[in-house]
């Protein structure tokens, strides 16, 4: 896993052809209005950024700073995390 101050990213690597990604929001960050609210933020995130586009299954957890940070410096969190994953995932995947 990677973590950050607003985010923890779980990866390994895809099981099926299709890719799959999981947002997780804990009740601690609000009612459940809050928490689908971050996780369409995440979800429309991840569409910007392409993390679509991975060899790995990528589960990402939303910490309580999230709340604190505009979308754009959550979103600039998320990128820098995403290509962690890649770059990490890539190294992995190359010393099998």
């Amino acid at each position: 896993h990677i973590a950050s101050n607003l985010f923890v990213i779980y990866y390994k690597p895809k099981e099926e052809d299709k890719n799959r990604i999981g947002i997780s929001v804990s009740k601690k960050l609000g009612n459940a209005v809050i928490r689908n609210k971050l996780k369409r933020q995440v979800r429309m995130m991840v569409q910007e950024i392409g993390c679509l586009e991975s060899d790995v299954d990528i589960l990402i957890l939303v910490r309580k700073a999230y709340l604190t940070n505009t979308y754009d410096i959550n979103k600039k969190g998320l990128e820098t995390l995403v290509k962690k994953v890649k770059i990490r995932a890539y190294s992995d995947h190359e010393g099998e």
